[in-house]
């Protein structure tokens, strides 16, 4: 299954050049691993971006710079760059592409999601402040209550599906919301909708009785 929503280009090259925070090259990784064609655009970004860098003057390096090359060169944790990039790439029957299992360092049937009915959570680097990153487990069937967003959220799929009204987004496929977007996502029939979210800032409910719900609502 090719993915058909993909990240933003802008996002692409950002995660390219090693600019994007974790939470989000995190997620941008999850999807390379399922999208050969953002791989390709990636590559093309890191060819463009190592050409640049050729033409500008060359500068003596430290020793306390080759230093901490050395230091990171050694460390045994791989960043999301590195584990999107990861040969072979994961296979089509596992569930989890292979830079989000690296990260949780397990499969998804042993982790202790939080909450209960139609919407569970489980957290993921809460060490980084002003990001929200969640791995969500949406009951076959069932919505979401309509929303829209103070920032913005990006959403990577890769078991079952969901449906607004942007769209039907399946595995690998990355929904990009922001503060024009007010929408309410309902997972497909018959399978649970298993995905990857990260937010920099809280979701602001619309439907009814939302002014008083959007008081308890923290990032």
């Amino acid at each position: 299954m090719t993915p058909t929503h993909h990240p933003e280009p802008d996002m692409l090259m950002s995660y390219a050049s090693g600019s994007l925070a974790e939470p989000m090259a995190l997620l941008v990784a999850t999807h390379l691993a399922l999208c050969p064609r953002c791989r390709r655009q990636v590559m093309q970004y890191e060819v463009i971006g190592g050409a640049l860098l050729e033409e500008l003057p060359k500068e003596p390096v430290s020793t306390t710079a080759l230093q901490q090359v050395l230091q990171r060169i050694q460390q045994p944790s791989r960043t999301p760059e590195e584990a999107a990039s990861a040969v072979p790439p994961p296979r089509e029957e596992r569930l989890l592409p292979q830079p989000l299992r690296d990260y949780l360092g397990t499969d998804l049937d042993r982790l202790v999601w939080r909450g209960r009915g139609k919407l569970r959570e489980y957290r993921l680097l809460p060490q980084h402040d002003g990001f929200r990153t969640r791995l969500l487990k949406i009951r076959g069937g069932a919505a979401m209550p309509w929303h829209t967003h103070v920032g913005s959220e990006l959403t990577m799929v890769f078991a079952g599906g969901f449906t607004d009204a942007h769209g039907h987004y399946r595995r690998g496929d990355v929904a990009v919301a922001d503060a024009t977007v007010d929408h309410r996502p309902v997972a497909d029939m018959g399978e649970d909708c298993i995905c990857l979210a990260v937010t920099d800032a809280p979701l602001r409910l619309t439907g009814f009785g939302a002014g008083l719900l959007n008081i308890f609502i923290k990032q």
